[in-house]
């Protein structure tokens, strides 16, 4: 018997935990005591508000307050008339927060932001929410007949950057009235694709019909804007019978045998996907398909938290049912290693506040410039950031075959990544070889095989951070100039491959620059626009594969001459920094 759990949904993949930024550089530390502080309290509040796109206050705004890396449902609360709210008795870990509200959307993603992507215990959080767009319209039959009760669905296709969705189909979507009219709200900025049918009741064997009255290659698209409605979007259904796509899924046994196995079909065209269960033992069931080409992939969990995925196997359906299918789970990968803390002997770095490893997170970062297009891109979400545990040991599962490199983010001032690194197994001698050295991870793509399991992984933290506040200097009259940056490169030569020691930060509105947990040494410091690419400048700048962006910005501030150095625990404050094109003058250098 083949059943399919809940049938009558499509279960859209949905991806929480969207990492921008390294918190190395540019995270707000809310509390300079508390980073001057050797002893924390064990628990402690997270405060913030929630203001709309007008920095006005939003009241009744649901919050959503969850530890990183945890199956636990977290907390929620609720702002005030002031928009404001308060958790209290927090455990010191990563939180992952989250704001909504009916007809709002959150905040367009900004690469240039130093906004947090998590928080800590004693953090005030501003959380932005913004009026949604609105798409309505109604759903008639050949006979302009209302079609009541039909769910329409609304997917992004592209974001408001003429993005693709990274992580597969998000979808919103609203059942039709007895007049047949559905008003689709809550939309952030993109285009999209407007569809009806194989959603369930009397519609799920049905081929989605697309606005106005088409199959998916012909279908409208759909631009919306935050607070603005796109009316008169009308879909005229089609009624179409679908196709099946069936078989049965397996897996290798595993100490413990999964209950069963999720199915997705995703779309070649748009990462639009139906999802499907399989009871251990049974087979599995999609209907409604229409004809196309599809990514089929299965999928089994664990109660240790770790999954196993199929190859995705591609599904032609033309113009009948697609049946007898094999799909068969594999191990994802893992790496595992440790985070290391070491102190320093400087007199000025003495009672700093350490870094607490449960409020560190570890994330593995695919390359995306390498990965198959022939994949969903929802199984790029499966591993999730890690927090190390007591002892600092650290463990990333559930990796996808590719090329990835590590982000460690934490959070104490005076304190800065030192190195990232897979040690050897091998102790190093005279007849060692190249395999058996330790391989500087910051600087080298870590190429994960199916199932592969690599550890040694060592991510060094170390005291002895600075950080440097200031301001860009403008003639009179001038303005600071959009997505504008600040990079620091290392001027000692031996420091020059050494992808850690380049930083950059967003100069603010106002024209401030502020930089955070720095290694200790001597910099040249530039101002230019920002980096190109769907990634923000700081993640850009250190990818490994980016040698030539950074050998550029070298050449462009050894010809500007201005150069910084920072002792250990070392805070510049009130730096100006003249923003003109590089200039053969004498070097500026601040001690």
């Amino acid at each position: 018997m083949m059943r399919s759990v809940d049938h009558t949904r499509r279960i859209v993949i949905v991806v929480g935990l969207l990492l921008t930024s390294l918190s190395a550089v540019g995270r707000s530390q809310q509390s300079s005591a508390a980073d001057e502080a050797t002893e924390v309290p064990a628990t402690g509040s997270i405060t913030g508000r929630v203001l709309n796109e007008n920095g006005q206050p939003l009241p009744n705004a649901s919050v959503s307050i969850r530890a990183y890396g945890s199956a636990a449902s977290g907390r929620s609360t609720t702002t005030d008339r002031n928009g404001t709210f308060q958790a209290s008795g927090l455990e010191r870990l990563a939180y992952l927060i989250s704001a909504s509200a009916p007809a709002y959307t959150p905040q367009p993603r900004d690469l240039d932001s130093t906004q947090a992507t998590y928080f800590r215990v004693g953090d005030t959080v501003t959380l932005v929410l913004f009026k949604g767009g609105v798409i309505t319209g109604s759903v008639t039959t050949s006979g302009d007949e209302p079609v009541v009760g039909v769910r329409v669905r609304a997917q992004l296709i592209r974001d408001g950057s003429g993005q693709a969705p990274r992580y597969g189909a998000t979808f919103r979507e609203s059942a039709t009235d007895d007049r047949g009219v559905y008003r689709i709200y809550g939309l952030a900025t993109g285009t999209y694709l407007v569809m009806t049918g194989n959603e369930g009741n009397a519609y799920d064997t049905d081929t989605p019909t697309y606005s106005p009255s088409s199959t998916r290659d012909t279908a409208a698209e759909i631009n919306v804007r935050v607070g603005e409605e796109t009316a008169n979007v009308h879909i005229r259904y089609r009624g179409e019978p679908g196709y099946i796509v069936s078989g049965r899924a397996s897996g290798l046994e595993p100490p413990v045998e999964p209950k069963g196995f999720y199915l997705t079909l995703t779309s070649t065209l748009d990462q639009w996907n139906s999802s499907a269960y399989q009871f251990s033992g049974q087979g599995f069931f999609f209907s409604g398909i229409a004809d196309g080409d599809y990514y089929l992939t299965a999928r089994s969990n664990f109660p240790n938290g770790e999954s196993m995925l199929s190859e995705p196997k591609e599904v032609r359906v033309r113009g009948a049912d697609v049946t007898g299918i094999e799909v068969i789970t594999k191990p994802l990968g893992a790496v595992s290693g440790s985070v290391v803390l070491e102190n320093s002997k400087a007199a000025e770095c003495k009672g700093k506040r350490r870094p607490l490893f449960s409020e560190t997170l570890v994330s593995a970062w695919h390359n995306e410039k390498n990965k198959a297009k022939d994949q969903p891109q929802f199984i790029w979400s499966l591993g999730t950031p890690s927090s190390p545990d007591k002892q600092g040991n650290i463990s990333l599962r559930n990796l996808w075959p590719g090329q990835y490199h590590f982000i460690p983010r934490f959070s104490a001032k005076y304190w800065y990544l030192d190195s990232i690194s897979l040690q050897s197994s091998v102790a190093p001698g005279p007849k060692s070889t190249p395999t058996d050295r330790d391989v500087d991870a910051a600087r080298h793509w870590t190429t994960l095989k199916t199932g592969e399991r690599l550890s040694r992984l060592v991510i060094k933290l170390s005291e002895g951070a600075a950080s440097l506040q200031g301001k860009i200097s403008l003639l009179e009259g001038e303005k600071t100039p959009a997505r504008l940056y600040v990079y620091l490169l290392p001027a000692e030569r031996e420091k020059i491959a050494d992808v850690l020691r380049f930083y950059a930060a967003p100069v603010l509105a106002d024209g401030k620059i502020r930089l955070s947990n720095l290694a200790p040494g001597r910099y040249l410091i530039l101002a230019q626009p920002a980096l190109d690419g769907a990634t923000s400048s700081l993640t850009k700048l250190r990818l490994p594969d980016e040698t030539e962006t950074r050998e550029k910005l070298r050449r462009d501030a050894e010809a500007a001459k201005t150069e910084i150095e920072f002792k250990p625990c070392q805070n510049v404050t009130d730096y100006q920094l003249t923003l003109k094109s590089p200039l053969t003058e004498a070097p500026k250098k601040i001690n």
